[in-house]
């Protein structure tokens, strides 16, 4: 997810003015807070987004087994679930890796406006779940928003999966940004699970204010859900790089944010698969440089912190 410059939820002055109830700082060193943060991430968290990519490589290579299992094997210790973003070029191998490990899986097919791509994503998470290495599908990754395909076409390939799989207990959802299931009610009504990416960072929001804001984006998702399960599919914050309006990129307010974001989860429960497992320099770009340093790893798979 990136900035938006249309927003369909405009809470006051763009975010919560209550600041969070997390983490006092205040007066604690540097090497407190890196404790600290280390310490959360020892204590495990429910999920995680895997980052395919080593430095050098982009999407549309070829990512081997091997490479993907030595990621995965890096990020057991500390996770229960990991998702992935597509089902070729070796993402593939992703949940196969993740249940070899003992993990759950959020696994995505990949949808843009190359048809035959599209039938390739679609056939591959069919094949894995029907191989019981899926136990949430996501179908699509904010395609409304790039405009790659019609609500129609969207809820076509949900209903596609979803027959396919009729019988398996996998739950079929779509992944967007978390108001979109208010403002598109056809696509919630056609999910089993709401998929809501929650950014405060993208919405400019400073880091004191970005847990409670979180929690709004969540309630929000919850309400249009109305009843189904809500996972927020990714959350972070980024270490380094530029800043938006009021939210500044730093590792400080990174490790703030994942602290104040794990314990949330874990005090009420929330399903949430943090963004990212690795540092990706190819991500420089739309983003801007901040795209490069989501990662709780670097880039070279050493814990950051």
């Amino acid at each position: 997810m990136s900035y938006r410059e249309e927003s369909y939820y405009k809470p006051k002055k763009d975010y919560s003015q209550i600041i969070t109830n997390g983490i006092d700082a205040s007066q604690d060193s540097s090497e407190d807070l890196k404790n600290l943060w280390r310490k959360t991430i020892q204590d495990g968290m429910h999920g995680i987004c895997f980052s395919m990519y080593e430095d050098g490589q982009k999407p549309g290579d070829e990512i081997s087994m091997a490479q993907v299992e030595r990621r995965v094997k890096i990020l057991k210790p500390y996770v229960g679930a990991i998702r992935s973003f597509s089902c070729t070029e070796g993402n593939e191998f992703v949940p196969v890796a993740a249940k070899k490990h003992g993990l759950r899986t959020l696994v995505g097919a990949w949808l843009g406006d190359d048809k035959e791509e599209n039938e390739k994503e679609i056939e591959g998470l069919i094949k894995l779940a029907k191989a019981g290495h899926v136990d949430v599908a996501a179908v699509g990754n904010e395609v409304l928003y790039r405009n790659d395909l019609t609500l129609e076409e969207l809820v076509g390939y949900m209903k596609r999966v979803k027959e396919a799989l009729a019988g398996l207990d996998i739950p079929i959802g779509y992944v967007d940004a978390y108001y979109e299931f208010s403002h598109r009610p056809k696509i919630t009504e056609a999910c089993d699970v709401i998929l809501a990416n929650c950014y405060p960072y993208w919405e400019g929001c400073p880091q004191e204010y970005a847990l409670n804001h979180m929690r709004e984006m969540y309630g929000q998702a919850a309400d249009a859900g109305n009843g189904k399960r809500v996972i927020i599919t990714e959350t972070g914050w980024p270490s380094e790089g530029g800043s938006l309006k009021g939210a500044v990129s730093s590792a400080e307010n990174a490790m703030k944010y994942f602290i104040n974001a794990q314990a949330w989860s874990a005090k009420d429960d929330i399903e949430m698969f943090y963004f990212s497992s690795f540092d990706e320099s190819w991500k420089v770009g739309a983003e801007g440089d901040v795209g490069a340093y989501w990662g709780l790893w670097d880039k070279d798979e050493k814990i950051k912190f």
